[in-house]
């Protein structure tokens, strides 16, 4: 029997927008780092509406996703093709967070103005009316544009949106923040097409096993837009999302969760994940996010190696205990940090870390000596440093909010990059200097040979961490963007600016460009052969796999009388006391003003100090690119 033709089509084109450098221009690359998880989800459910004829069988609904990190948006000619339809469609502006708001408004405007019917969701909007009591004024001026809003998960309500849509009668608002949905078994888990993940790096996807978080850490938007309680994923589930990607020829996926080792079903996943990787031969490999005490559930490390993880990214945030109390973060401990990365270390998988700068008791001078204490004793393979900054949706930024404290009103800002609000030790310039020569000491030349040997001694590749190692060290340098906001090639259009600023003339634009281009081109092969030079170094030592230092040295009682981790300042004393004390052993711990560190004659003794300072959404390729 044959099916009648849809006499009509509705056109939902779903965007997940990007943001403006600091010349006003969209951050574009002809790769990206991931796709948005947000976009996978919001897509696959669309795709199960249109399979399921949701608005009736003589209209079909054609699902269009686009990720402006590396395709050119262009309003005008979206609008023109909803109104060839009969002007029967919608865009979806897709998991937006804050810094990306912006740019969210600078699109709909144009395709308000030609009629088309928009929508904005995101951790932003869901952030705001979950923490906020007043509407703020960003949103405001969205919803006097026409635009609805929708605050929640996708899942529950965007067949709603949908019907809507069809009949030209969206609400200005859809609040979905009571009801969070199940996502045990939904017919339509995160999905993208390959044509689609093939303009990322490494063709790597990204999907969440679980939502929400049981902690409390004051600058995170997770626990106020997802939830305290977590919910999870099925193992079905995941291998329904696993297969799908195999089919199509992906097999690295990143997991967004924002601590997959929270997850109560984490050991039936892996064992799942182990089976298909065993038993069925298929290669897939993970990143995956953690805590800091993930090494103290039995397995949990050595199954995460079975089933494939490569790399692993650790919310260390700081090592200044004093800023992690102040910050909710209470289940960080520091003597916990060296057992869990030599755990790591153990099995052959790299590990990142975020780290937070600007907590209460941070200053520049601080800050430099936790970071020399960091390279010194602690065996990371990578690091991030994130701006602290109140985040819509947290309760910093709540809190300053209602405290009428300035926090600056450009939203394009708020990529963890920049200074958005004042601290009482360090002035605005201090801050982003702080922030600017982290990534200069953490990565030194002589810290990046030290990294890979590391890593050489305890069975990871290097030839696969060197450009990891490259990315993360250079972002900042040549591109001055985040690792996070890196791709290859950048994309820049002369008219792609940012609304109130000139357009530039093309002689000024494409010459600039060329320029440039040339420069950073330069400065990255440079690089590359410098690292290429240490890689051969190593190799070709006959002793680099017997390298050792105070890093990789085994976890022992003593190190909290002597290592710079343990007796950087009297919170830090304290705490180390109060942990060995709790867990049943004894130190002779002391003040150690102008301790050795490893040999080293640093006096370090003065008071120092990421979580998720991003929604999850697949932008954390802070640990992705390249592919493993």
């Amino acid at each position: 029997m044959l099916t009648k033709a849809a006499s009509r089509r509705f056109q939902l084109i779903l965007i997940k927008p990007s943001h403006y450098d600091v010349n006003g221009y969209v951050v574009q690359w002809l790769r990206s780092t991931m796709p948005s998880n947000s976009l996978a989800a919001v897509y696959s459910l669309a795709q199960g509406a249109a399979a399921l004829q949701l608005l009736g069988p003589d209209v079909a609904i054609d699902v269009t996703a686009i990720d402006e990190t590396n395709t050119r948006v262009k309003p005008k000619e979206l609008a023109r093709r909803i109104a060839r339809h009969g002007g029967l469609g919608m865009v979806g502006l897709i998991g937006v967070q804050s810094n990306e708001f912006p740019r969210a408004l600078d699109i709909a405007r144009p395709l308000r103005e030609a009629g088309v019917q928009v929508m904005i969701g995101g951790f932003h909007v869901s952030g705001c009316l979950a923490m906020l009591s007043e509407t703020q004024a960003d949103i405001k001026v969205a919803q006097e544009l026409g635009i609805s809003i929708y605050a929640g998960e996708a899942e529950g309500g965007l067949d709603e949106v949908l019907e809507d849509a069809a009949k030209g009668e969206l609400k200005p608002l859809y609040d979905h923040m009571k009801e969070l949905p199940s996502i045990g078994d939904i017919a339509s888990p995160p999905f993208l097409p390959h044509d689609f993940i093939k303009r990322t790096i490494g063709n790597v996807t990204s999907f969440d096993a679980g939502r929400g978080c049981p902690f409390q850490c004051s600058f995170c938007t997770i626990i106020n837009v997802q939830g305290r309680k977590s919910r999870y994923r099925s193992p079905d589930s995941i291998e329904q999302i696993i297969r799908m990607n195999w089919d199509q020829g992906i097999k690295r996926f990143f997991i967004t969760d924002d601590n997959f080792a929270r997850n109560k079903d984490w050991e039936a996943i892996y064992d799942r994940i182990i089976k298909l990787r065993e038993e069925d031969g298929m290669d897939v490999r993970f990143v995956i996010q953690v805590d800091t005490l993930c090494h103290k559930i039995p397995n949990f490390i050595e199954k995460s190696h079975r089933a494939g993880v490569t790399r692993v990214f650790i919310g260390l945030e700081n090592i200044n205990p004093a800023n992690l109390i102040a910050a909710k973060k209470r289940q960080n401990k520091i003597t916990e940090y060296r057992k869990m990365l030599l755990g790591w270390k153990a099995v052959g998988i790299m590990t990142f870390a975020g780290y937070i700068l600007g907590f209460e008791n941070d200053t520049p001078e601080s800050i430099r000596r936790d970071l020399e204490i960091i390279k010194q004793e602690l065996p990371l393979d990578m690091i991030e440093f994130f701006v602290l900054t109140p985040l819509p949706g947290s309760e910093d930024h709540k809190v300053l909010f209602e405290k009428g404290v300035w926090m600056d009103p450009d939203l394009n800002k708020y990529d963890v990059e920049h200074v958005v609000t004042g601290h009482s030790k360090m002035t605005k310039e201090e801050w982003k200097g702080a922030y600017r020569s982290a990534w200069d000491i953490f990565y030194t030349s002589e810290h990046i040979e030290t990294i890979l040997r590391r890593a050489y001694a305890t069975g990871i590749n290097i030839r696969r961490l060197m450009p990891v190692l490259m990315w993360f060290s250079s972002a900042v340098k040549i591109e001055n963007l985040h690792p996070l906001q890196w791709g290859l090639i950048r994309l820049k259009f002369r008219k792609d600016r940012r609304p109130g600023l000139p357009l530039e003339s093309r002689r000024s634009f494409y010459g600039g460009y060329v320029v440039d281009m040339t420069r950073k081109a330069f400065h990255l092969a440079r690089r590359f052969r410098h690292l290429q030079r240490i890689v051969a170094k190593i190799e070709a030592d006959p002793n680099a796999k017997s390298y050792t230092d105070a890093a990789l040295t085994a976890v022992a009682d003593e190190d909290a009388e002597h290592m710079g981790l343990y007796t950087q300042n009297e919170a830090a004393r304290v705490a180390v006391e109060r942990e060995l004390r709790v867990a049943g052993h004894h130190t002779h711990a002391h003040p150690a003003n102008g301790h050795k560190v490893n040999g080293h004659g640093d006096a370090l003794h003065q008071d120092a100090a990421h979580h998720d300072h991003h929604d999850r959404d697949g932008r954390r390729p802070e640990i992705v690119p390249p592919a493993a």
